[in-house]
């Protein structure tokens, strides 16, 4: 394996510190950094202080909410916020970066406590190799990763040509406030790695997710004279078969690229609330959930099919002719995106991979979820590719876990891009 390697890439190699790598993933993960709360903000100014303590450029900012939402690419936003930062830190030189690491800290909430057994969330438990709590793949894991790989960088006595800079950002889960800041404030590079969760392989494009909700009209009446009401439930049931329709209608023929996902444009409703009493017939119900964006589509778009498909199972309704279905989009609005097919950065990363690891190289794949990657190379114009530790099957879940063994191998995978790419010399 060393034959593959330079002498600078070798020394990287062999200074990377795993146990600090582990221990800082120990660390994140027991910051509670749920989105939007005081803790996001307070781990971002830990991470400041971290990388103020070390040779970089570092750029830790208050972001401006009001004006952030008055933005026409605003991404929208689904948790209650009283403040964001972000925060740049970037290794000296002139030149602009040759390679940006990105990571975002929040975190979703826990759920149910119970549903965690003895498991504490935030307790960073470590077991078999295994480490658990929420953010341990989604993606704390990442964030420890990239800074291992800045630290390693500055620590293991190697010049670069150029610069490398690492993001770390708020607000992903939703929406992406914190990455729409980073790329306004003019924090670019020639190419990007968002470290996700990916299984081992590298994720080129993102479907979009749009968050939809749906308020349908009925009419009350006492539950023992239902006849003289109308149920919201009962009306939005033909509305529910519509969109399953549709969801259907849009994952015909998924592209390749999917790797075998039957089902990349999922329309899902998370949360639904009817009536408020027992024994009445609910006059309001109220659905929301999320609309799977086709890559390359454009949101406007995906919004009007949407509307469209719901617009016509009201009209074959006698009651939702008359009241129809009110159909708005609070929330998070990711569009889709896409690193240009055949951009170097992606072989890159596949030949860096494999020689790190003294392996095949990994698979290309997409994702069937919204990420900051298309503000990447949207907004920002940064090719960006995902590739980081841990399976997203895990992700947001009470059995969120990432391995170890798989945390230092993708960050040997990342030293030895960012040395490639940065120009790493003795």
């Amino acid at each position: 394996m060393t034959d593959l390697m330079s002498p600078a890439e070798a020394r990287l190699l062999d200074a990377l510190d795993e146990q600090a790598l582990v221990d800082d993933l120990v660390r994140l993960v027991r910051v509670p950094s749920v989105t939007g709360s005081a803790a996001e903000s307070e781990l971002m100014a830990w991470a400041a202080g971290d990388a103020e303590r070390r040779d970089l450029k570092v750029d830790h900012w208050k972001i401006d909410l009001k004006a952030l939402a008055a933005h026409p690419d605003f991404p929208g936003t689904e948790a209650p916020r009283q403040e964001a930062y972000g925060l740049v830190a970037t290794t000296p030189g002139a030149d602009a970066p040759a390679l940006v690491l990105q990571g975002h800290v929040d975190v979703v909430p826990i759920g149910d406590p119970a549903r965690w057994g003895a498991v504490d969330p935030f307790g960073a438990r470590i077991e078999d190799g295994i480490l658990h709590g929420r953010g341990a793949c989604d993606m704390k894991a990442g964030v420890a990763a990239n800074a291992a790989v800045l630290r390693t960088l500055l620590a293991a006595g190697v010049q670069l040509e150029r610069p490398l800079a690492v993001h770390w950002v708020v607000s992903e889960e939703d929406g992406g406030l914190g990455a729409l800041a980073t790329m306004l404030r003019g924090h670019g590079g020639e190419a990007a790695v968002i470290t996700e969760p990916t299984s081992g392989r590298i994720v080129v494009a993102n479907a979009g997710a749009l968050t939809f909700r749906i308020e349908v009209e009925g009419r009350a009446a006492h539950g023992s004279t239902r006849t003289e009401g109308v149920s919201a439930f009962e009306v939005f049931l033909p509305i529910h078969r519509a969109i399953a329709e549709l969801e259907k209608t849009r994952n015909q023929s998924p592209p390749e690229i999917f790797a075998g996902n039957q089902l990349p444009y999922p329309i899902s409703i998370g949360m639904l609330s009817a009536g408020d009493w027992a024994s009445s017939v609910p006059d309001l119900l109220v659905a929301e959930g999320r609309l799977g964006v086709l890559l390359d589509e454009d949101p406007a778009a995906a919004r009007r099919a949407f509307e469209d498909c719901i617009a016509v199972a009201a009209a074959r309704d006698p009651w939702l002719r008359t009241h129809p279905p009110a159909v708005t989009w609070p929330g998070g609005q990711f569009a889709s995106g896409r690193t240009p097919e055949g951009h170097q950065i992606i072989a890159e990363m596949a030949t860096a991979v494999a020689d790190a690891t003294g392996g095949g190289t990994p698979a290309l794949a997409a994702a069937p979820y919204g990420s900051d990657l298309r503000l990447y190379t949207g907004i920002g114009k940064i090719p960006a590719l995902h590739f980081g530790p841990g399976d997203v099957r895990m992700a947001h879940a009470p059995r969120e876990q990432v391995s170890l063994t798989e945390l230092i191998e993708v960050t040997r995978a990342l030293l030895l891009l960012a040395a490639r790419r940065c120009g790493a010399h003795l």
